[in-house]
């Protein structure tokens, strides 16, 4: 269930601090009863724009395939373990 507080409440950065980690979710905030912003935690945040960004590759993959512009699966990964294997061999 999310948290929603007023505005007012940002005053006490040490407990929304406190809600923000023992959460690990967005807290709403309101402004003369309306939503005005969100707050979250660092962790939280980063959580979300992994997902975010994990969601975007996924749609550039399926518009790829979409277009045709596919790969076969086994010289995909036998170009990757021969360009691995070159860099493992240099170092």
């Amino acid at each position: 269930m999310p948290q929603i507080i007023p505005i007012r409440d940002l005053r006490d950065t040490t407990k929304l601090s406190e809600m923000c980690n023992a959460s690990n979710e967005p807290i709403f905030v309101t402004k003369n009863g309306y939503g005005d912003m969100v707050v979250m935690s660092m962790t939280a945040y980063e959580k979300r724009l992994a997902q975010v960004e994990m969601y975007m590759k996924i749609m550039e993959g399926k518009a790829q395939a979409d277009r045709g512009e596919l790969v076969d699966g086994p010289a995909a990964i036998a170009k990757l373990r021969e360009k691995y294997s070159k860099n493992s061999e240099e170092v």
